[in-house]
């Protein structure tokens, strides 16, 4: 399982640069060679940061810290302080999610809301500007003296999933049944949506799946098929990417198009880790989140693959 987890920072990583790019002509001027790990250019042409706005309601709410002073400005990259190969902050959250339940041989809500808090609140520890809906939601209702446990948002996007690979990877040895209940009370923290949590499950039945033995194709079919078709997917793989991640499903952060895209380039490039990412970023949009679905399926069965890349991955702060 470590090595979908690992597969999930890959394809965050490699998409990093070029997240919420929904202008494909811009993103192809800006990144004409996409093919290794890139620190984002300055500017981003199609960035709506400047229509986002987060004020705290006190020290328990100061999730920007000093990244506050861009919201509201244009053109400014999501990412733009990170280097090649580093995660962006949900994925960073992974991360400290896989050691932490590593470290303590079991997973509990408490203790894990204790460090995602920690974390978020201290200065320099993320250097991302951008930051969800989730996790405005969640620092405001925490700022109010709301109980951590009821913080969480109904949020239906697909960064819900950033963290799945990860504990799933982390509770490797426990039963299926109690994985899939884990992930579940994990992912209601802040992402209180239905179809989120449906979206959870079946990610983590698909990994739980590959890590028995079936083959990803055939996972996907037996256990995806009331998100996706393998049928439909059969008739659109001769088509562009952009066409299917674009016209057809969108490449937009919504979890019911958002999960629906990840699986069918999960899908197509089952064989090919590199083609998977690269595929995955270059059709522009929440490509980062796509990619804990694309690089964690796909990943599984390309250990060799998912071992070269990892060691790119950058392990600054």
């Amino acid at each position: 399982m470590i090595t979908s987890y690992q597969g999930a920072l890959i394809a965050d990583a490699f998409a990093m640069p070029v997240h919420w790019y929904y202008d494909r002509t811009a993103l192809d001027t800006d990144y004409p060679d996409l093919k290794e790990y890139r620190a984002p250019l300055a500017h981003h042409a199609g960035s709506i940061l400047w229509r986002s706005s987060y004020e705290p309601l006190n020290e328990k709410g100061e999730i920007l810290h000093d990244q506050a002073k861009y919201w509201g400005q244009r053109g400014i990259h999501y990412h733009q302080n990170l280097v090649a190969g580093e995660n962006t902050v949900n994925f960073k959250l992974a991360r400290e999610l896989y050691h932490q339940v590593n470290e303590q041989g079991h997973y509990s809500e408490d203790h894990w809301l204790e460090l995602f808090i920690t974390k978020m609140l201290t200065p320099g520890w993320h250097r991302d500007t951008y930051l969800e809906e989730y996790h405005r939601g969640f620092f405001t209702r925490y700022a109010q003296g709301k109980a951590a446990r009821k913080c969480g948002i109904k949020d239906e996007h697909i960064g819900g999933l950033a963290q799945v690979p990860a504990l799933v990877a982390a509770l490797e040895g426990h039963s299926r049944e109690d994985i899939r209940q884990q992930v579940k009370r994990h992912v209601t923290l802040t992402h209180r949506h239905s179809n989120v949590l449906r979206a959870a499950d079946c990610l983590t039945r698909l990994l739980l799946d590959l890590s028995e033995g079936v083959a990803l194709r055939e996972a996907i079919k037996l256990s995806a098929g009331d998100w996706f078709s393998t049928r439909k997917a059969s008739r659109w793989a001769d088509r562009p990417d952009r066409v299917i991640v674009g016209k057809i499903l969108s490449p937009a952060c919504y979890i019911d198009q958002s999960f629906p895209a990840a699986l069918y380039l999960a899908w197509k490039y089952h064989d090919d880790f590199t083609a998977a990412i690269t595929a995955n970023a270059l059709v522009g949009g929440d490509s980062c989140h796509r990619g804990a679905v694309v690089g964690a399926l796909v990943g599984f069965t390309h250990p060799a693959e998912v071992e070269r890349w990892a060691l790119g991955l950058s392990r600054e702060p």
